[in-house]
Parts: C-alpha cells; sequence; structure tokens
C-alpha cells in the first residue's frame, strides 16, 4: 500500500471511534396527539429516548397493542457491538501501520461483512418487535404488525415512523466511503484519475433527487410551519440543486406559481399511499375529496399515478386532477410567509 491509502485507512479507523459517543440510529413517530414526535436513539450500547421520557412513552404505547418492552440490558447486541467495533478499528490502526495490500484487502472485506450484518440484525429486530405481539394485548387489530421500516417511513395506525442513520452511523458510513476509496487506489492506481474525473462529470451531469424530509425538525419553505406528516408535501429543486420542502401540496404549488421564471429544475409531491415517497409532480396523481383532510385545508393529496388515485375515489369520493389541475385550483389559495 502506498501511503495515501494508509493514511485513509488510519483516518477511517479513527472516524469510527465517534461511533461510541454519538447515536448510530434514530426512530420517530408522529401522530396527531403526539405533534411533537416521540424519538428513539439506537447507541452502540444502549437504547435512549431523543428526548427525556420518550422511551418511556414508546414503552407504554406499546403495551397497549402488544409489543414488547425495550429493555436495552435483554439486547444482547448492545453488549457486542462495542467489542467488535473495537476490534474493527485495532486492526484498521494495524493495517495502516503495517501497508499489507493482502491484509488490508481481507480487512475491508471483513469491515463490509460487519456493517451488512449490522444493518441485517436491525432488521431482524425490528421484524420480531413489531410481529412476536402478545396475544392479550388491549387493542388487537387482525393482520396488523408494527416493524418499523429499515430505512424511510411507514404509516403504523394513525403513527407515521421513520427510521435514518443518526450522526453517528452517518459517520460509519463516511468511513466505509473512505475505504472504499483507498481500496480503489490500492488496488488499480492507474486509473484514479479517470475514475475521479468520471464520477465529477456524473456528479456535474446527475440531476439532483429529493431528500428525506425530517418530520418535526424540517419547516415548510412556503408557510413556515413545521413539516409533522409524512403523508402529504412535497420538494422543489432548483437549478442551483438547492432543495425546498413543503408540508402540503398546495404550499408547493403556491412557490412554483411565485418563483422566478426558470429557477425550479424539478418538482416531486408525496405518495399518501407510501409515505415519505416522492413522486414527480407532473406524473402523480392526485385526488382532492372532502373526507381527506391535508394540512392547509385544501383537501388534496397526491399517489403515484392517476389510476392510482382513481381507484382511491372509488372508495373517497371527490375528484381526480392532473398537476396542472392542481396549479389552477390552488390558485386563489395564497398563504404562507414569503
Amino acid at each position: 500500500m502506498t501511503r495515501t491509502p494508509r493514511l485513509l485507512v488510519a483516518v477511517a479507523a479513527l472516524l469510527m471511534g465517534l461511533a461510541y459517543v454519538l447515536p448510530l440510529w434514530r426512530i420517530s413517530l408522529i401522530a396527531p396527539q403526539y405533534p411533537e414526535g416521540l424519538g428513539m436513539l439506537i447507541r452502540i450500547s444502549d437504547v435512549t429516548g431523543a428526548k427525556e421520557g420518550d422511551l418511556q412513552s414508546i414503552n407504554g404505547l406499546n403495551h397497549y397493542i402488544g409489543m414488547k418492552t425495550i429493555e436495552p440490558d435483554a439486547i444482547p447486541e448492545l453488549r457486542l457491538m462495542p467489542v467488535i467495533l473495537g476490534i474493527v478499528i485495532v486492526t484498521g490502526l494495524l493495517v495502516a501501520w503495517f501497508g499489507r495490500k493482502g491484509v488490508f484487502v481481507g480487512w475491508a472485506i471483513g469491515f463490509a461483512a460487519v456493517l451488512v450484518a449490522g444493518l441485517a440484525d436491525y432488521w431482524k429486530w425490528g421484524y420480531d418487535y413489531g410481529h412476536d405481539l402478545n396475544p392479550d394485548a388491549i387493542i388487537k387489530i387482525e393482520g396488523m404488525t408494527y416493524q418499523p421500516p429499515l430505512i424511510g417511513s411507514k404509516q403504523l395506525l394513525n403513527f407515521v415512523a421513520t427510521s435514518w442513520p443518526a450522526s453517528g452511523g452517518w459517520i460509519l458510513i463516511g468511513a466505509a466511503g473512505i475505504i472504499a476509496v483507498a481500496l480503489f487506489l490500492t488496488i488499480s492506481p492507474r486509473h484514479v484519475s479517470l475514475g475521479l474525473l468520471a464520477a465529477v462529470g456524473l456528479a456535474a451531469c446527475a440531476p439532483a433527487g429529493p431528500q428525506p424530509i425530517v418530520l418535526g425538525q424540517d419547516a415548510c419553505d412556503y408557510c413556515r410551519m413545521t413539516i409533522a406528516d409524512a403523508r402529504y408535501g412535497g420538494e422543489a429543486i432548483t437549478a442551483t440543486g438547492r432543495i425546498h420542502k413543503f408540508d402540503g401540496i398546495e404550499c408547493l404549488a403556491g412557490y412554483l406559481r411565485t418563483a422566478p421564471p426558470g429557477t425550479v429544475k424539478a418538482a416531486y409531491v408525496i405518495d399518501l399511499q407510501h409515505p415519505g415517497t416522492f413522486v414527480p409532480a407532473e406524473s402523480a396523481g392526485y385526488l382532492k375529496a372532502a373526507l381527506i383532510r391535508s394540512p392547509m385545508g385544501k383537501s388534496l393529496v397526491g399517489f403515484t399515478s392517476a389510476q392510482a388515485a382513481e381507484e382511491q375515489r372509488a372508495m373517497l369520493g371527490g375528484r381526480v386532477m392532473t398537476w396542472a389541475e392542481v396549479l389552477a385550483d390552488t390558485s386563489g389559495a395564497e398563504h404562507g410567509g414569503r
């Protein structure tokens, strides 16, 4: 190994040490009765509430639907993870010190296996947690399970559950990226310049995509209200790559009507049936129905297609609309803090 890959491996190994003090994963729950949300942080050796009392509140809610109490001391992975990560860090520093190419490749593969195994174990824990329910629970809904999403958002009864890496998790992902670069430099040094040029070119040409909305934290860029529901809203991406987030389709439409021509390159709305999933605004289907209570009161929601909206209209009533009709229909509903 040359000097640069060895330095990168050392930096990656040291960065991993931050996982001992920063949370690895965050699960959030938003519901009308909890507008500020409940949160749970998964740390390398503990599970805590995002705020004081959150974990107790989550356990209290889980009791009613038959889910097990979350007891950190009873989770064996929380005792194993500090040891496993410590071994990865120490061996990584040794790999950087001695610089043996074959050993480094083996260590990098092992580190990747640890990350994959960790995600798989987390998914299994969520599956057991959401499926192994107490048959004597106070609230029982036939066929209902409560597995939180591995990544993204999911509707669970009247709660929207979101699951994303926390700061420590993103650091581990960043460390994995650094190791991948070091591996590339070690295995194919002659192609580094070509690879970097290709990566830069792709990054420059590829259009930016929507970003996850952090419920309870992100604010609507039109009405300035905190976004609290993953079933509504959307995003607009400007020519410079800036992303604007909105709590309702009405707010997105209002922003687009007042934005200078040519400044917005892409607009997305959220699919009501798959909270947190974005659909290009022009290809989505829309339903306006009195039974729907969207955040800004226009009773307007989006779906992946006009066909999906039509299927829901059969149950909810109302009328199916195109994106052009949505823009025209909301033109008299200007509001917010622009």
